[in-house]
């Protein structure tokens, strides 16, 4: 569903010559917080920010500390209107305040991330339990 549809956009933008990172939330944030004591860190994190597109998978199905949230806040500000971003995610936004911990800068985030944005809602079964179902 929401992982399958931005790998294909990601794809479709390298054929078009951009450059694209993928990371799920739970290894960007991992990244963000070795930045300071480790160069393989660093350079990731180097590469993600001199992308033209940057998928960002999974927000909401793994528990984020208030300081990896800022962590990623200070990573979404960086990127804003320099980059695309695509996230995927299985919480509606009014309920991403709960999940970083921080109402007043998840409102910023937000803000930065649907700004110039276009939100796709899906909606039906998951595609791995439908195809369970079939088999």
């Amino acid at each position: 569903g929401k992982t399958h549809l931005s790998i294909a956009i990601g794809l479709k933008a390298i054929q078009a010559g951009y450059t694209v990172c993928f990371e799920r939330v739970a290894t960007l944030i991992k990244l963000l917080k070795m930045v300071d004591i480790q160069r393989k860190a660093a350079f990731r994190v180097n590469r993600i920010l001199k992308a033209d597109l940057i998928i960002i998978d999974e927000i909401g199905y793994t528990p984020i500390e208030r300081k990896e949230a800022n962590l990623f806040f200070n990573l979404i500000s960086e990127l804003y209107e320099k980059a695309s971003v695509i996230i995927t995610s299985n919480k509606r936004f009014d309920e991403w305040a709960e999940m970083m911990g921080d109402e007043v800068m998840t409102v910023a985030m937000l803000d930065r991330l649907l700004h110039h944005s276009k939100v796709f809602n899906l909606s039906g079964k998951s595609f791995r339990i439908q195809k369970e179902e079939e088999d």
